[in-house]
């Protein structure tokens, strides 16, 4: 397709003036999250074929994205990390970490930096990371330290694992993918598709220089935002929620307790939580259990609608009965459990009311802390869920086993030890052993050159669900669709810049700013401004827009293009300032109760010490100049 080179704008061509005007919007929208970003992706896709005159994008180059073999890669690798998850022995893992390491912090943070780090190079670090926020948690609890403490090491260092193979990341699949294709284009300049451990040494200084960070400056940088204990301490909802005893004299005697919660939810928005009869306690929704005279319930739900709600019906508060996660929690049958939405639940968007949580599951919201910490404790019924919220939660145990296994939810409330007999009971599955030497055939494969790593993954796909380690619905829910439409959307993006010329303009005015400074410091920019769009607009899309520019700027000043390429590469990994940068920081961002500058405050020394060790380690192994 021959681009029109019409005049423009601002003395651009027309087409590379559409394709900046379309990349700022695009960024906009990123930011903005006005639109979900896999939705503002297919947008570019459409804007991209619609103006083809100028753009130079046909639809089947519109659409490459989808069957570009990193999309695919990565689609393939979201079903083979499953099927390791589904085996247990992540899990398992957990709970030797927190067998070796409970009641220290200095063990604990150690194992979770050591162990996070190396695991996230062969596995995705999402479901990692999803494993251990309640492990985590739960062992900060039991040493009496901060979860915060510990939750955003976590995240830091399954990014920093990432660096390690070709696999690590999806913005490693990307990466290579579209320095194959610019080594196409500028023959001889010693670009190509990444091997599976070509910059695993590189990746190790990272980690290990990450690692330290983390486990001496970040760890006094990191603030202890959520306290350890009461779980109704740290939402501080103490003051919504009462002891109430049910007189002779009240209405509700003889009442089924389900009929009375639904009539004062819809009436009040006031929940009656659980009953104590004697030495008896049980879920109030549960059943249908009816209410008796001497009956003490515990109610949760503004003080003055609480009042009200017991001159109605005849009820006397106990203004000496504090209610703390022990009235809450009882071995037989309640338990307060933490829930937080990740970032792919079905239930993003939904509002609390339209869960039907009390109804399905019998479990009953007593206060959210949004993504930012703004704690909700009142009107939570038509409260918009939103990826990163966390929800207290009081349930049955059986309830909280399910909630445990459902992709919708991570439950960060588990008691330690309960979690350490369950699994100790569960073991590991039979299907463990065919599950990793598929895994590791797959990556041996990619890494012997027998075939490429995207026929060698999708032929893992094949072999995972023959051996019965996933079923094929299982393969399909595996996927996280969202980051494969991201993915499609933006790879267009990139190709568009090339054939507009965009990219070489933009090479062009970094080589005139930056003629007189030495290579390394070149680089080190790049760097950093890969890493600062990475933090605002995602990983993947930083280096699909900044790569190109920055081989054409190595071309242009005579540098190794190969050097550039790794450079933008490891920076977009480096998205530590900023909850929305990566979504393992979203996922801690909530039950850490972190600010968002927090991520700012530990992120940025960490990003700035990454840039000067990545460059000077590039540097070393593979030089400034062509090879």
């Amino acid at each position: 397709m021959v681009v029109s080179e019409s005049a423009g704008f601002l003395g651009m061509p027309t087409g590379t003036f559409l394709v900046f005007t379309l990349i700022f919007v695009t960024v906009v929208l990123f930011v903005s999250e006005w639109l979900p970003p896999d939705i503002t992706a297919i947008g570019v896709i459409v804007a991209l074929v619609a103006f083809e005159p100028w753009t130079g994008i046909s639809a089947a180059e519109g659409l490459s994205g989808f069957s570009n073999p990193a999309t695919v890669t990565i689609l393939a690798m979201y079903i083979l990390s499953r099927g390791i998850q589904e085996t247990g022995i992540v899990r398992r893992l957990g709970v030797e970490v927190a067998r070796l390491t409970r009641g220290s912090e200095n063990r604990l943070l150690v194992a979770v930096v050591g162990l996070t780090g190396p695991i996230a190079g062969v596995i995705n670090n999402t479901p990692v990371v999803a494993v251990f926020i309640p492990m985590v948690t739960e062992l900060a609890d039991d040493a009496g330290i901060s979860p915060s403490k510990l939750l955003l090491p976590l995240s830091y260092a399954s990014m920093l694992g990432g660096t390690l193979t070709l696999i690590g990341t999806a913005t490693n699949l990307v990466a290579s993918d579209l320095a194959a294709q610019l080594g196409r284009e500028n023959p001889g300049q010693g670009l190509h598709a990444f091997s599976m451990f070509e910059f695993t040494h590189l990746g190790v200084l990272v980690l290990a220089v990450g690692g330290l960070y983390l486990l001496t400056v970040g760890r006094v940088l990191i603030p202890a935002r959520v306290q350890p204990g009461d779980r109704t301490a740290r939402f501080e909802v103490e003051p919504f929620l009462a002891r109430v005893l049910v007189t002779q004299r009240s209405p509700l005697v003889g009442t089924v307790a389900a009929d009375v919660i639904e009539d004062a939810h819809r009436d009040l928005d006031l929940d009656i939580l659980d009953v104590v009869r004697g030495d008896q306690h049980f879920i109030a929704t549960e059943g249908d259990r009816t209410i008796d005279s001497r009956d003490i319930l515990t109610v949760r739900g503004n003080p003055e609608t609480i009042q009200q709600f017991c001159t109605l019906v005849d009820l006397r508060i106990l203004p000496r009965a504090t209610v703390t996660d022990a009235e809450l929690d009882n071995p037989d049958r309640a338990t307060l459990v933490e829930l937080v939405i990740p970032q792919r639940s079905t239930l993003v968007g939904d509002t609390i009311g339209s869960t039907r949580l009390r109804e399905r599951y019998d479990a009953t919201v007593l206060a959210v802390r949004r993504a930012g910490g703004e704690l909700v404790r009142e009107g939570l019924g038509p409260l918009e869920l939103e990826a990163g919220d966390s929800l207290l939660v009081q349930t049955t145990e059986e309830t909280a086993d399910y909630l445990a296994e459902n992709d919708d939810f991570i439950v960060t409330g588990e008691l330690v030890d309960e979690m350490l007999e369950r699994e100790r009971e569960r073991g590991l599955s039979p299907t463990t052993v065919p599950a990793l030497l598929i895994v590791g055939s797959v990556i041996a494969l990619a890494a012997l050159g027998v075939v490429p790593i995207v026929i060698a993954a999708l032929g893992g796909i094949v072999a995972m669900v023959v051996t019965g380690v996933l079923s094929p619905n299982e393969a399909y829910d595996a996927v996280n669709w969202n980051v494969v439409f991201l993915l499609a959307g933006v790879i267009p993006l990139g190709l568009a810049m090339q054939e507009t010329g965009g990219a070489a303009l933009l090479a062009e005015f970094v080589v005139g700013e930056a003629e007189q400074l030495p290579a390394p410091v070149v680089l080190a920019l790049f760097y950093l401004l890969t890493g600062l769009l990475a933090n605002i607009i995602t990983p993947v899309a930083s280096v699909v827009l900044l790569m190109p520019i920055a081989v054409d700027t190595a071309l242009r000043t005579g540098g190794n293009a190969f050097a550039f390429v790794l450079a933008v590469t490891f920076a977009a990994s480096t998205a530590f300032m900023t909850p929305v940068g990566y979504q393992t920081n979203l996922m801690v961002y909530s039950p850490g109760g972190y600010r968002f500058t927090d991520y700012v405050r530990a992120g940025a020394p960490l990003q700035l010490l990454l840039a000067v060790v990545t460059t000077l380690g590039i540097w070393f192994f593979w030089g400034l100049t062509p090879p």
